[in-house]
């Protein structure tokens, strides 16, 4: 098998793992009402209160176990982090599937959260297999994967929740096992042994990670501005289907629409445009348009009270895409190649507690300002996301100003010769 072709099938492979691992939230939303009422016989809102709770432990998980995952793919290689991560979300879907009480559930749902950290291991292969001034398109196909995997959960669980609420887990589990096997004959190991390096403890959880990437000062302020952006960022999952009922009165079915069109752009924009945008304007420079375009997003729907107007500034959040994989991008090109795993482990770390952070900060300033409060204006997750956005770019330019000084300063143009 050739080199080109070995690549291309590992991002294939990498791909579909991203990809399925982001239908896992949508592949439970349209049956989990109904399985968790089967499983605690409580209504369907007290039953929501479950459901919420087992969000929480998902990205507990993420959040504990990304530097784990991503330094034992330091150690031992990103090939066996990866595959028997997928088995294990083949066996963790067939578990959920089969689970007869809310503690296996629970149980389940942890298990996800651990394997699910995988991207990781994915991002540092990404990484292995690029080259430096190609990273951030690169990475931009993970985001790609999301996009498509956040359009096909919800549809995938939609139509085969009509035959169970347990048969959209066992298509996940059949998905991911040949995923697996697809993976065993095809994904090559990308890490050279001269990269690899013991295995710590101490690096391998998110606070002795960041204690150890985080002496590189540029890499600690990108960290943080990432940091920012994606507490901003899960606004979306937080509210927006309770915002759109509250403000523009939408179905369930319009909700679906938009979200579909989210998932989409974000696989056209982080799949596509920001390879063309790249070699032409920059990774910094990306990143700028990325923050701009979700600030101008974020301010907008803060705002508006009609929803042909949500659609015109839905486009300027998928344009926002680009933000994420030009952060990692431009973390990536700062640490040595054998500390690529522990990073994306951080980032995967940032991710999931964002998770955690967002879902309250949001969903509590929507209620108040909904309900509790004198001042109605249901737009506040909004504008708390906007606030987050300019904290996060007045962190991040200095080091973008640093950067284009020093390009500019090894540029050819501005070698001059002797003779000159």
């Amino acid at each position: 098998m050739s080199s080109s072709l070995n690549r291309s099938s590992a991002f294939v492979f990498i791909f579909i793992t991203l990809t399925i691992n982001a239908m896992g939230i949508g592949l439970m939303m349209p049956v989990l009402p109904n399985l968790l009422t089967e499983l605690t016989s409580l209504p369907v809102g007290e039953a929501a209160r479950w459901g919420g709770a087992l969000s929480v432990i998902f990205a507990l998980m993420q959040f504990l176990c990304g530097p784990t995952l991503g330094n034992l793919s330091d150690r031992f290689g990103r090939r066996p982090v990866l595959l028997i991560s997928m088995l294990t979300v083949a066996a963790d879907y067939l578990l959920i599937a089969l689970s007869w009480n809310l503690a296996l559930l629970f149980i389940a749902r942890m298990i996800s959260g651990i394997a699910g950290a995988t991207h990781s291991a994915a991002s540092a292969y990404i990484a292995d297999i690029s080259d430096k001034k190609d990273r951030a398109k690169n990475f931009g196909l993970l985001g790609a994967a999301f996009g498509v995997g956040f359009v096909l959960g919800p549809v995938i669980g939609g139509l085969l929740g009509e035959f169970g609420s347990r048969a959209p887990f066992y298509a996940g589990a059949a998905l991911s096992f040949l995923n697996f096997v697809f993976g065993y004959f095809i994904l090559p190991e990308t890490l050279k042994p001269e990269n690899r390096r013991s295995f710590d403890w101490k690096r391998a959880n998110p606070f002795g990670a960041l204690k150890h990437v985080s002496a590189n000062k540029d890499v600690q302020v990108l960290l943080l501005a990432l940091l920012l952006f994606d507490i901003a960022h899960f606004v979306y999952p937080s509210v927006w289907s309770y915002f759109t009922t509250e403000v523009f009165a939408w179905t369930p079915s319009d909700i679906g629409l938009s979200l579909a069109v989210v998932g989409f752009g974000y696989a056209f924009v982080q799949g596509y445009l920001i390879r063309v945008l790249d070699h032409r304007i920059g990774t910094g420079a990306i990143l700028m348009i990325g923050l701009t375009c979700n600030l101008i997003a974020f301010a907008a729907l803060a705002f508006i009270r009609d929803g042909w107007l949500a659609y015109a500034f839905i486009g300027f959040a998928i344009m926002g895409a680009l933000a994420t994989p030009a952060f990692t991008g431009l973390m990536s090109n700062l640490v040595a190649d054998d500390a690529q795993g522990e990073l994306q482990g951080l980032i995967a770390s940032a991710a999931g507690l964002s998770m955690i952070i967002s879902p309250f900060v949001m969903t509590q300033s929507f209620s108040y300002f909904t309900s509790s409060s004198t001042v109605y204006f249901p737009g506040a997750p909004f504008a708390i996301s906007a606030v987050l956005i300019i904290l996060a770019a007045m962190i991040a330019l200095p080091f973008l100003k640093k950067q284009a000084k020093a390009t500019a300063e090894n540029s050819p143009k501005s070698q001059k010769t002797p003779a000159e």
